[in-house]
């Protein structure tokens, strides 16, 4: 929104320096609208091999199941965490990314003006908004400002890694997935040395469940003890991971419903990404949900904050004069912007999260008739519908 649509913001993380957790991320044609709306599309396209198709295995059979090709435009990459990060950050003046900013309470300015909330930071501070986004995550806390329940655990967490072959992996540029009983996972290049992967899994008792988490050596040898029937090669990413690459987390779920009678927005706060709209990982289109987010975010932003002329507020302008009337008019405006961008956003949220849940529950099913007819019948529907969901433009970010 600062340097696309000129409206000045400022970026909150309560970090001490950029989060690169999570070292890499898949993302299909819709991320790459986005990506390309954003102005950075080509620049992250170079560091990055495109994926030529989708391989499903099952590791119950020990068999290829569908190989499903890109066609037309379709386009897949494996983004790396800190390629990305640092690209969106250089984007930004330095001084419009705020470190060590964690916001711990959102507060009706009663002493002042209604049209601003004021956010109480772990550090004592406070600032006066004009507007609150909160892309702050599964555990948002703008989300329950707004009235969301925190996003329920569905029964499985998942181990996500990223192998480095310094003489190159030797992978074709594909997405190789596989299901099982109980477990899916899947390996896809970043580039010709780096490789993705990650496991869901239902864990095991709690005890259990929380030596695995907790020991990323004993995290390795539980995913290289469950992998099924699956070549050598596949086995390898695995070992040639470092225990410092890889990394477990819990997976959590925003209902769609949720999504649909919930308010997105109220007044002048949001949410996005994770904060709307956690999801299980088999569409991976969480991060993809969350840069489409961000296109229609400043879109309507922009639309509703344009100058009765047409254009908008110049970023270069740091202090602005109001008169009441004008303060209420842009609260009004920006008010109307975030409604209009729950409304475009709700539908498509809580069809990605709805898809995504029912496909998970289908490729870990442990039940072996759901499992036969998954392998046998359902593998190039199931590999599809993860196309066809990517198959989603959000628009450019110009303001008309």
């Amino acid at each position: 929104m600062h340097c696309r649509q000129g409206i000045k913001s400022i970026v909150l993380e309560s970090s001490d320096q950029l989060r690169m957790t999570g070292s890499a991320f898949g993302t299909w044609t819709n991320a790459w609208h986005a990506l390309d709306a954003l102005g950075i599309g080509d620049s992250l396209r170079a560091q990055h091999v495109r994926h030529l198709g989708l391989v499903t295995n099952s590791t119950v059979l020990g068999i290829q199941t569908s190989d499903v090709p890109s066609k037309g435009e379709h386009e897949a990459r494996c983004l790396k965490r800190k390629v990305i990060l640092e690209t969106l950050a250089n984007e930004l003046p330095s001084c419009n990314i705020r470190f060590s900013s964690k916001v711990i309470l959102i507060e009706e300015n009663s002493a002042g003006s209604c049209f601003f909330k004021l956010l109480h930071l772990a550090d004592g501070s406070v600032i006066k908004a004009k507007a609150v986004i909160g892309c702050d995550g599964v555990n948002s806390l703008v989300a329950r400002w707004l009235g969301f329940q925190k996003p329920a655990f569905v029964g499985r967490s998942a181990v996500r890694g990223y192998a480095d072959f310094e003489g190159g992996h030797g992978f074709d540029p594909k997405v190789f997935l596989f299901s099982g009983k109980g477990a899916r996972y899947g390996v896809a290049p970043c580039d010709q040395t780096g490789l993705y992967w990650f496991y869901v899994f239902t864990p095991p008792d709690q005890q259990e469940k929380g030596i695995i988490e907790e020991s990323p050596a004993k995290l390795k040898q539980f995913v290289l003890s469950n992998m099924g029937k699956v070549s050598e090669k596949i086995r390898n990413v695995i070992v040639e991971t470092k225990l410092d690459d890889m990394y477990c987390s819990p997976i959590r779920s925003r209902t769609p419903w949720e999504i649909l009678l919930g308010n997105i927005s109220k007044d002048n706060v949001c949410i996005a990404g994770d904060a709307l709209h956690p999801m299980t990982p088999e569409l991976a289109q969480g991060a993809c949900a969350a840069l489409e987010d961000a296109v229609v975010m400043a879109r309507c932003l922009g639309r509703a904050l344009a100058c009765r002329g047409g254009s908008v507020p110049s970023a270069a302008d740091h202090v602005y004069y109001y008169s009441s009337s004008e303060e209420e008019e842009e609260y009004e405006r920006i008010k109307m912007g975030l409604k209009q961008y729950a409304k475009e956003r709700k539908w498509r949220a809580a069809d990605l999260v709805a898809t995504a849940y029912l496909l998970g529950l289908i490729q870990q099913s442990k039940d072996r008739v759901v499992c036969f007819i998954r392998d046998k019948v359902l593998s190039p529907y199931l590999a599809r519908m993860v196309v066809k969901k990517a198959s989603f433009n959000c628009g450019n970010l110009k303001a008309t």
